[in-house]
Formats: structure tokens, sequence, C-alpha cells
């Protein structure tokens, strides 16, 4: 029996926190400058040492940037809700995720999220689910394709959130999902869904990633070699042939080269080509975002019309589609495994 004076101890449960990108908060000029900041300080996404990168970063970079960034950001903004699509779309998704885990393991179970950089931060959940009582932790990236860039540094913030607290919880967290079944299938059944109901049927599919440097690959990195297999497993689940989809890569930044094809350059050779009708889907976002609302749905496709294209399609990411929380929820329970009844 604990003494009258003991500090309260809540029941305890287990926390499921996923984790995505992050956005600003809004994107007026200082929110995107402290967005972007904290994004491109990051030594897993820029590894160049810092004294050469931050005088760069600080005095040119954020300078101009916040300005173009925050006018892709209003292009696209949620302004009933006054939040990004991103925010948005991870909200529901929590909620979707949730409800089927509690239906799963009832109240053991609390499921939360939170974002790499901006609001709402890592340490902040972390703090708030050991306040709730959790003393197991699972940590969910929502990066099917694992990168240096994008997992890893989702990981270590949520191991340094755990430096903190007086009593740490148990910790698991939850590897790359790009060749799950369940993840596979909701893909393809999305694809299909959209085809269905395209009037001009794509001469051409291209799955578009997000890219990262060549020399990353170089260096170990796996993320390539799971894009190619996350496109492969997609084709064989369709029951396409192989030249029917092709793989690409976006979002370049800086002077080095980067993962090819382009995908930007190869929306234009298809049309030259004379593949007039192009479809796009992105199966490295678990969630729409910038880089798809804005640059895939709007410069993409413009390179696309520019150089000849007639009809594109942006197929929308899986967000919280009923198939994609099934997903999740899957290899949430798998990794769940020996902590939950």
């Amino acid at each position: 029996m604990k003494p009258a004076d003991h500090p309260k101890i809540p029941s305890r449960k287990i926390g499921v926190l996923i984790a995505n990108l992050g956005t600003p908060d809004n994107y007026d000029y200082w929110s995107m400058r402290r967005y972007l900041s904290e994004f491109l300080s990051d030594k897993r996404v820029i590894d160049y040492p810092a004294w050469k990168w931050q005088p760069i970063l600080q005095a040119f970079v954020l300078t101009k940037r916040p300005f173009s960034s925050g006018a892709a950001y209003k292009s696209i903004w949620n302004h009933e809700e006054g939040e990004s699509p991103l925010m948005t779309i991870t909200k529901k998704q929590t909620s979707a995720l949730s409800e089927s885990l509690h239906g799963m393991f009832g109240d053991q179970v609390m499921v939360d999220f939170c974002m790499r950089y901006g609001n709402p931060s890592t340490q902040s959940k972390v703090d708030a689910m050991i306040e709730a009582g959790c003393d197991k932790i699972l940590f969910f990236p929502l990066y099917p394709q694992y990168a240096g860039a994008t997992t890893a540094t989702a990981n270590d913030a949520f191991f340094a959130a755990l430096a903190k607290p007086a009593w740490q919880p148990a910790t698991r967290t939850v590897p790359a999902y790009f060749d799950h079944p369940k993840y596979i299938e909701a893909l393809a059944g999305s694809i299909k869904n959209a085809y269905a109901k395209i009037e001009n049927e794509p001469d051409i599919l291209l799955l578009s990633y997000h890219g990262m440097p060549e020399r990353y690959l170089m260096q170990g990195d796996p993320y390539h070699c799971q894009c190619q297999k996350t496109t492969r497993l997609v084709t064989e689940a369709l029951g396409w042939k192989r030249d029917r989809i092709l793989t690409t890569f976006q979002s370049k930044f800086g002077p080095e080269e980067w993962l090819k094809p382009y995908t930007v350059e190869e929306v234009a050779r298809q049309a030259q080509a004379g593949n007039k009708n192009l479809a796009i889907a992105a199966p490295a976002f678990s969630a729409d975002c910038i880089e798809t609302l804005e640059e895939i749905n709007e410069e993409i496709k413009e390179a696309f019309e520019e150089a000849g294209g007639e009809n594109f399609t942006y197929i929308p990411c899986l967000n919280d589609d009923a198939p994609h929380i099934e997903a999740l929820a899957e290899i949430v329970r798998e990794n769940l495994a020996g902590w939950v009844r």
C-alpha cells in the first residue's frame, strides 16, 4: 500500500507515437524561416560541416527561400482549419488508427502523433505520453522506405526526447515497411481505383519518390534499393508488365547529383516521346504534402504540359484511406507483439 504522500501514478498503458516530417505553423516569412532553419540545419538532411553550411543557410538560403516556400504553402493551405494539409491528414490518420487499435486492444493503447520539425514536437509528445502513464512507447516514423534523412532523424529526435524523463519508458521503433504486404496491397488498390476513374488511360505510370544525393546511396543508405523493390512489388500486385511503370525521384536540392531519373525531367521526356497521357503516384509519402500537392500536381504537371503532354493524373497518397489505416494497424500489431494481450 502506498503512503499518503506518495506521488500519484497513472494507470499504465502503451503509447503508439506516429511521426511525420513536419510543417510550418503558417506560410508567412518568419514561420517559414523558423521551420526551414530547423529542417535544413539537420545534419542528417544536409551533412556539410556547420562552419561551411550555416553561413550559406543563414545569409542566403533563409533570406529568399521562405518567400518562395511560403507562396507554395499558401497555394495548398487548408485555410478553413488554419493549417497545412499534412497536419490535417496526420490528425485524421491518428484518429482512424486510434479507433482501429482500440478495437484490437481496448484502453491498453493510446495513439498520438508528432512532427520531426515544427509542431507538435517529438519531445512534447513523448513527455505527454509519459505523463499519461505510458511505460512502453512504440515509435512509428511514417516513412515506408528507410532513409537516414527521414527515418533515422525521426528516431534521433525520439531517442533524444527519452534522455530527459526520470522514469524512462521501454521503447521500440517500427522498421521500414516498404515491402509489407498490406502496404503494397493498399498502394496497388489506390492505383486501380484511380485508373478506373480516368477517361484516357495513362500510357505510363511514374512512381515518384523523394530524392536524395547519389552520394548517400554510395555511403550505404538503403533507400534507393527499397524504392525499387516497392515499385517491383506494386507492379506484380497490379499484374502489369514492367514497362508500364517507371521509378523516378523528385525534390532535388543543391548542386550535387541526386538519384535519377529526375521526375520533372522524365515527365517531359515521356511527353516528347509521344506518351501524352501520364499518371503519377508518390509511394514514399504517407500523406499528401507540399511535395505532392504543389510540386507534383503543379510544377511537375506544368513541365509535362509544356513538353506537349495532354492528360496528367496525380494519384493521391494513401492518407487516411481505410486500406492504409488497416495496413498501419497491422504493422503496429506486429510490432506490439509481447507487449499487449
